[in-house]
C-alpha cells in the first residue's frame, strides 16, 4: 500500500470538495508514492505527534485539524507548525488531514458523536449537496427514553470524559431530541431550534450566544478537542477496511491546548 492509497480511501469517504472554503484538508506534507509502514491517526498534528510517529514506525500521520492552515511564509523553528512540518520532512513522515470535509460527510465527525450517544434517527441538521454528494453541518437524533436534563448532562461528562460542560439554565422538560456539532458549531443553534431539538451539544460557543434561550433549548458545550476526540476512530475504521494490511495506532498524545483546574 502507497501513501496515496490510504489518501484514495479517506477521500472516497470524505471527498475533498465537501470541506469549507477557508479550510485547507488533504496532503500537507510529504510524497504519495511511498509504502506505509504504518499510519498514526490523530486530532492535532505537533511535532510531539511527529516524534510518536518515528518511534512507532510510523510514516504516514493522519489528522482531522490540518497541520499547514495559515500561509508559511518560511519553514523554521519558530513556532510549533514549522518545527513539525520540518521534522516531517527530515523523517519522511507524510501528514493528510481531514477537517471540515469529514465534518460535513454522512458518517463523519458528528454521526460519531451520535454513535457514541447512542442516538436513533441520525440526520443531517442542515443538509446541502456538493455535486451529487449529498452532506452537511450537523446531525439531529433522538434518545430511546428521554432523560432529564441533569442526567443529560452527566451522560455528557462520562461519555466524552469532560471535565465540565457550560449549560445554559438547565431545561425543566424532558431531553429526547438532540442536535450536534463537533468543534466550533454555534453557527447551528438557530437551526437547532428550527428543527426542534431539545438540547443542542457543540464544542464551543462565545458567551453571549447563551442569552435569552432560557428553557426553549438545553444548550451543552463540552469542549472543542472533547467533541472531536473520536474522530480518530472513523479514520481507523476506514483505513482498515479499505487498505487491508495498513497498521493503524491511535495517537497516545493528548493535544488539547486546554486545562481545566
Amino acid at each position: 500500500m502507497k501513501v496515496r492509497d490510504v489518501i484514495k480511501a479517506l477521500e472516497q469517504f470524505a471527498p475533498l470538495p465537501l470541506q469549507e472554503g477557508w479550510d485547507n484538508a488533504g496532503l500537507q506534507v510529504g510524497l504519495t508514492e511511498a509504502d506505509v509502514s504504518g499510519a498514526l491517526l490523530c486530532l492535532d498534528v505537533t511535532p510531539q505527534v511527529i516524534d510518536e510517529a518515528i518511534a512507532s514506525g510510523c510514516n504516514l500521520v493522519v489528522s482531522h485539524h490540518p497541520l499547514i492552515f495559515h500561509k508559511l511564509s518560511c519553514v523554521s523553528d519558530a513556532d510549533m507548525v514549522q518545527r513539525a512540518v520540518m521534522k516531517a520532512v527530515k523523517h519522511d513522515v507524510a501528514v493528510v488531514s481531514m477537517h471540515t470535509n469529514m465534518d460535513n460527510a454522512k458518517g463523519g465527525v458528528n454521526y460519531k458523536m451520535a454513535e457514541k450517544l447512542h442516538l436513533s434517527d441520525v440526520r443531517l441538521l442542515a443538509a446541502k449537496t456538493v455535486g451529487d454528494v449529498e452532506c452537511g453541518s450537523g446531525v439531529i437524533g433522538s434518545f430511546v427514553s428521554p432523560m432529564a436534563a441533569d442526567d443529560f448532562v452527566k451522560v455528557l461528562k462520562d461519555t466524552f470524559a469532560v471535565e465540565c460542560v457550560e449549560c445554559n439554565q438547565l431545561l425543566r422538560r424532558p431531553i429526547s431530541t438532540v442536535a450536534l456539532c463537533g468543534g466550533a458549531g454555534a453557527f447551528l443553534l438557530q437551526e437547532a431550534m428550527s428543527c426542534g431539538a431539545d438540547a443542542f451539544v457543540t464544542g464551543e460557543m462565545h458567551y453571549h450566544e447563551f442569552f435569552g434561550l432560557e428553557q426553549k433549548i438545553q444548550i451543552a458545550v463540552i469542549g472543542h478537542y472533547q467533541s472531536e476526540q473520536y474522530t480518530t476512530e472513523i479514520f481507523k475504521s476506514i483505513i482498515e477496511e479499505k487498505c487491508y494490511g495498513v497498521r493503524c495506532l491511535i495517537s497516545s498524545v493528548n493535544t488539547n491546548p486546554i486545562i481545566y483546574f
